[in-house]
């Protein structure tokens, strides 16, 4: 048996790798649009057709609570395997929205097999004195393989398709350490007896639960509107004016590298000082960035840069907190179900806010197209406090 700390590092791998494919043709947007012929408004659909089939599949998953009946590394595996196959099918034969739409959204009903699945066998490998820091490394790697098709298609001049030929590649590289390395740890709770829908409702009756949900239901407004605007924003922004990189590897290392580092300090902190006093803090410095997107805007390209790694690491530094704090509130048989069941929500409202920004932009420019992400963090901070504050209670009264 391999130890928990080559356990935990591979299931980050599996995520790195397995996740390349979830950006890989929002990477790539502006060769698409121009060789198809489409608009802002038609390309959105090459995201919000992942996002909606993830929250298709988390919510099939939850229904049957797959997460918790099956072998976890197993599900892993073959829906890491399924989402890769899918974005060589697009690669290889879509030639117009149609195709490509059909294909993005059965993607994204896979990937509900990858992320829920890998925070659970994350945790599985940790105990709750630490497992803030495990899905804080989890998140990091999610983080790091989105952005890993802005870094691919920034490198050269690699065409569109082979941008997601490359991705799934690395996706089948994902799957197969999920076969053949990924177990799951001794902190595995008993599979659940019975299929228990019902949990994924029951959940919000109980206000630890629910404080959890509601601070990651802000938390992900801005999140993935944020990613995948940013090389908009950046384009716009630096028009007449010259990045000190390309757009996709700044964007890379925005969202990737400096998102990573945001991840583990985050899961630092949140078992060093709380699930709360990390997840506000966070929320509070993105809240601040959305904010400050006009002004930085404007700024020159060092300052936007440097803006942009802030905001890129604050964005995300909360996401493992969130997933933590769940953990350790919810029925502890039902944990699978009960984050697939987080992230399924959580991603439906990520469809709204990704459709809006581009609307935004329209009539203000996008100079002020973020400040529609403000409310986001605001509403989460608040739940987060609030979640906080119930738990000092709970150790008082013990």
């Amino acid at each position: 048996m391999l130890t928990a700390g080559v356990q935990r590092a591979a299931v980050a791998l599996v995520q790195v790798f397995g996740l390349a494919v979830w950006f890989s043709i929002s990477a790539v947007v502006p060769s698409v649009s121009r060789e198809w012929g489409i608009g802002a408004s038609a390309a959105v659909w090459l995201t919000g057709a992942v996002q909606l089939g993830f929250v298709a599949g988390a919510v099939g998953s939850t229904a049957f609570n797959l997460a918790d009946r099956l072998r976890p590394h197993r599900l892993l595996a073959a829906c890491a395997a399924a989402a890769a196959g899918c974005t060589v099918l697009v690669a290889l034969f879509a030639d117009g929205m149609g195709g490509a739409v059909a294909l993005r959204f059965l993607t994204g009903v896979f990937l509900a097999g990858v992320y829920p699945v890998g925070m659970k066998l994350m945790a599985s490998w940790a105990p709750p004195a630490a497992r803030g820091r495990a899905l804080g490394i989890l998140v990091g790697a999610l983080t790091l393989g989105s952005a890993l098709p802005h870094l691919i298609g920034g490198l050269g001049e690699l065409p569109w398709r082979g941008v997601l030929v490359a991705a799934a590649v690395v996706g089948v590289l994902g799957a197969a350490v999920a076969a053949t390395v990924v177990r799951p740890g001794p902190y595995l709770a008993a599979a659940a007896p019975v299929t228990n829908a019902r949990y994924a409702l029951t959940m919000f009756t109980q206000r630890g639960p629910r404080l959890a949900n509601l601070a990651y239901f802000g938390h992900m407004w801005e999140l993935y509107a944020l990613w995948t605007w940013i090389p908009t924003f950046l384009l716009a922004a630096a028009s007449g004016r010259s990045l000190p990189a390309s757009t996709g590897v700044v964007v890379f290392v925005a969202i990737g590298v400096a998102g990573a580092a945001g991840c583990l300090a985050g899961g630092w902190a949140a078992d060093r000082y709380g699930r709360s006093v990390a997840a506000v803090t966070a929320l509070v410095v993105s809240g601040a960035c959305c904010l400050l997107s006009p002004l930085a805007f404007r700024a020159g390209p060092v300052v936007l840069v440097a803006f942009c790694l802030v905001w890129g690491a604050s964005v995300i530094a909360d996401s493992g907190v969130f997933s933590t704090a769940l953990s350790e509130a919810a029925d502890q048989r039902f944990i699978g179900t009960a984050l697939t069941a987080q992230t399924a929500i959580g991603f439906a409202l990520t469809v709204i806010s990704i459709q809006l920004v581009p609307l935004l932009a329209a009539v203000t420019g996008w100079r002020y197209a973020f400040l529609l992400l403000a409310p986001g963090p605001v509403v989460g901070a608040l739940a987060m406090r609030a979640l906080g504050a119930r738990s000092a209670v709970s150790k008082e009264a013990r």
